[in-house]
């Protein structure tokens, strides 16, 4: 195994190479404001990130990711357009898993650029490939941004698609939601009854709980609301199944998104841009015609991204995490920035993973 020494060496080296791209160094305190974090990410993150407080800063989390902190020194004080890179620790509590490290480097770049995003993509992907030059890794590639256009524009109420935008990145209650929402399963048992009721808060029993009843009624008016709404067309939801089950290599990829595009024409625009970035990749050398591309790519793991995402990963070795992920984050820029906004990409690399596998390869 790698020794601390080791994989901060290579850290400084990868850090260099960032730096000879045109990024400026920079090194975002340890501990973070826990209230942006919560305000983005919800409580979740609480079961994924220490945190402390005081009485004078409130919470703070030890830093659980760089890619945060750099977005808001960015849109404070930020040039356009700036690239930027980073080494140093990040924490991430592992309750379930004592394998995995709750402690460790992460070597990252991040591009704030609005003049072609296509080729800022393909700049961040392009780098880290060779960084990672000559390591036994598998890369995939995927945009949520396909998937968001596709659900932003289906014909059903804004209801329901804010519903399925919370839950795009948790496949499982998505699908949950697609089913209820096309009227292939019903609502959850003793909903209808609910509803039905012509004064539902008409019992007799004490008001238990921090909602109040007017709360309460609204929430049920908006349940009859949905209740009352036409399902979502077959053709969407066909559309919207044959999307998630695209993976191919990207050319292909493309050609079959295309197809869909017949029934989900909303997401063409979202096409164009993944027919530029195939473009932007293979002008900085990168072989797109054997790039793995995966329409569901990054929805279990990378909440703030919101366009192209890629990994890459040591197939052999499927107890490890990815060795590197990124992807593209405008909404984020968006989320902080105060009314301003910006295009932005970058991803991260693990140093000490990079080393190990070199190690098992020797």
């Amino acid at each position: 195994m790698p020794n601390r020494s080791q994989i901060q060496a290579r850290a400084a080296t990868m850090r260099v190479r960032f730096e000879a791209a045109g990024a400026q160094v920079v090194d975002p305190p340890l501990l973070q404001p826990a209230e942006v974090l919560l305000d983005l990410y919800g409580e979740d993150i609480r079961g994924r990130a220490y945190v402390t407080s005081d009485a004078l800063r409130g919470e703070q989390m030890l830093r659980p990711d760089f890619t945060l902190p750099v977005v808001q020194m960015h849109m404070r004080e930020g040039a356009e357009p700036a690239r930027y890179t980073y080494s140093g620790e990040v924490f991430r509590r592992q309750e379930h898993d004592p394998d995995r490290s709750n402690e460790y480097i992460q070597v990252g770049y991040e591009v704030f650029d609005r003049d072609d995003p296509a080729g800022s993509d393909a700049e961040v992907f392009s780098l880290f490939a060779l960084q990672l030059r000559g390591l036994p890794l598998r890369a995939a590639t995927g945009d949520i941004g396909i998937l968001i256009s596709a659900v932003e524009g289906l014909r059903t109420t804004d209801r329901r698609k804010a519903a399925l935008m919370r839950h795009l990145w948790r496949p499982r209650r998505f699908r949950v939601l697609l089913d209820r929402f096309s009227g292939r399963k019903p609502a959850p048992e003793g909903r209808a009854a609910l509803l039905e009721a012509e004064n539902p808060l008409a019992i007799d029993a004490p008001m238990i709980g921090k909602r109040r009843a007017a709360e309460i009624e609204a929430r049920i008016d908006a349940l009859r609301e949905d209740r009352d709404t036409a399902p979502i067309s077959d053709n969407e939801i066909a559309g919207l199944e044959t999307l998630l089950n695209v993976r191919e290599t990207m050319p292909f990829a493309l050609e079959q998104l295309r197809d869909i595009a017949v029934d989900l024409p909303q997401i063409t625009p979202a096409l164009n841009r993944l027919e530029a970035r195939i473009a932007a990749l293979q002008a900085r050398g990168v072989d797109a015609e054997k790039l793995d591309f995966e329409a569901s790519y990054g929805r279990t793991s990378m909440e703030y991204y919101d366009g192209f995402v890629f990994g890459f990963y040591a197939e052999g070795r499927p107890d490890l995490p990815p060795i590197a992920t990124g992807g593209r984050y405008d909404a984020l820029t968006r989320q902080l920035g105060n009314g301003a906004e910006i295009p932005a990409v970058g991803g991260v690399l693990r140093p000490d993973l990079m080393l190990e596998i070199e190690e098992a390869a020797q």
